[in-house]
């Protein structure tokens, strides 16, 4: 039987009674175990427990991700095991944790019955203050949590509107535009028939058009200056032809590469008859090749946004994969695109080592939409946003979200991971956000969630295994 000596110099059993304390060493055991040795295993029927009397012991928590540790602690009135048993029937039948010995420890453990009745005896208003607190809080975690995820979604969906609306509108004036060059080019082509040119100088007509419209793409880029240079010559060449409104027709003639050297070339393909219906079709036809570029390029740039916000939500995918950072680090920065500042710049520093990493994607995806959305709102409109990543001995992912802002306060710093703990202003933000993120990357990934700042240079550090230790 234990000392009530000890017992009493624990912490945990501050201000009860000496027959209180006779109790506890009546129906309690104390008990050692060597390092290394399981003093309380995950999933085990939670029949005791257990405060730490001497010694060592490390508490974890096995996930699909593998197990996640607590810091070692030698506090003695350290307690686990049976923790709930206060709840009598309701209480969890098995334990939700691991508890280690890493040194040669002493435990005082006393059997779950035996606690929940001590409990419910001495401290009955204690008991429902806490079975309501328990039940008040998870509810309330609940709740918090959907709708914070229901916030960070309706961002999202906002910021994925706005990108969307730019493409879609480049694509319908092209289209409408597109509509009134195709009739006019083919009232073009009618009026060049009327004319009577021969088919073998209307084939050589659609071959110059395909020319220029591949030379849309191999353009070399020039300056505005040297752009408009070549436009004013082509016009006093095409004027000096005798083709009609020639200032109208150069631009895009240029813009596929057709320059005043090769007017006397067409001249002589086509002659001279034909020369000012050939060179308005030519200049039509090349626009609308470059209107048809445009409605790709829109629909690619519409295509690219959905596949980014599918990789972002992970809707085709299992829950459990292994998956490429970078791609999810990508399609998160492309979801804000429409919500980050103009003041504020975006580098990404991606290290080419880094190797798959087995994951909860979607999960990974609201933590970087939580640690970035807080980054933004740290430099008030101004600064760099940086988003790294990198490969720690071998067996370690490391992804940064770094701000240029005024930094974490040092006093800060140990609090910030907390549940409803803000710095924000009252109603800007729920204070769960790095809570929820710290639980998906440490509970969820077996990895760890810390920050390092400074004026000027706030890092916030996931570290995420990169092979997969699945519990067994």
């Amino acid at each position: 039987m234990i000392d009530t000596d000890v017992l009493r110099g624990l912490f945990l059993f501050e201000g009860l009674s000496e027959d209180q304390l006779r109790w506890l060493a009546e129906h309690g055991t104390e008990r050692e175990y060597g390092a290394g040795e399981t003093i309380v295993a995950q999933g085990e029927p939670a029949d005791c427990f257990v405060v730490l009397v001497e010694g060592e012991v490390v508490m974890s928590t096995d996930t699909q991700a593998g197990p996640a540790s607590m810091t070692p602690t030698s506090q003695p009135g350290v307690y686990a095991g049976a923790v709930a048993a206060y709840l009598v029937d309701r209480a969890p039948a098995a334990y939700g944790h691991s508890l280690r010995a890493t040194k040669p420890t002493r435990m005082f453990e006393l059997p779950a019955r035996e606690f929940g009745l001590a409990m419910g005896e001495w401290f009955p208003m204690a008991v429902h203050l806490l079975d309501g607190a328990r039940l008040g809080g998870l509810a309330q975690r609940e709740f918090v949590d959907r709708r914070q995820r229901l916030t960070a979604l309706g961002t999202i969906t906002a910021g994925l509107t706005h990108e969307l609306n730019n493409p879609a509108a480049a694509a319908v004036r092209a289209v409408d535009d597109l509509r009134t060059k195709v009739r006019s080019s083919r009232r073009r082509l009618a009026a060049l028939a009327e004319e009577g040119i021969e088919p073998e100088r209307l084939r050589a007509l659609v071959d110059l058009q395909e020319a220029c419209t591949a030379g849309i793409a191999q353009a070399a880029p020039r300056s505005p200056l040297e752009v408009s240079d070549a436009e004013d010559e082509l016009s006093d060449a095409l004027e000096e032809a005798g083709v009609q409104d020639a200032w109208e027709i150069s631009p895009a003639l240029i813009a596929a590469g057709f320059e005043g050297g090769k007017l006397a070339k067409v001249r002589e393909m086509i002659g001279e008859r034909h020369l000012d219906a050939a060179m308005h079709w030519l200049s039509e036809a090349t626009e609308i090749a470059q209107m048809l570029n445009e409605v790709t390029d829109a629909t690619e740039r519409i295509s690219s946004l959905l596949a980014s916000a599918k990789q972002y939500s992970q809707m085709d995918r299992a829950p459990y994969q292994t998956v490429d950072l970078r791609e999810l680090l990508d399609s998160t920065l492309t979801m804000f695109r429409g919500k980050i500042p103009p003041g504020i710049s975006v580098a990404t520093d991606y290290d080419p080592a880094l190797p798959p990493v087995p994951a909860y994607a979607g999960e990974l995806n609201q933590v970087w939409a939580n640690l970035i959305h807080n980054a933004i709102d740290a430099m008030a409109g101004s600064g760099v946003l940086t988003v790294r990543t990198r490969l720690e001995h071998e067996t370690i992912a490391l992804v940064e979200i770094c701000d240029t802002g005024p930094g974490v306060p040092e006093g800060l710093r140990d609090r910030i991971f907390e549940p409803f703990f803000t710095t924000k202003a009252v109603g800007e933000g729920t204070g769960l956000g790095l809570d929820i993120s710290f639980r998906i990357v440490a509970g969820r990934h077996g990895g760890d969630l810390r920050v390092e700042s400074e004026p000027g240079d706030t890092r916030f550090q996931v570290r995420l295994p990169v092979t997969e230790t699945l519990a067994t």
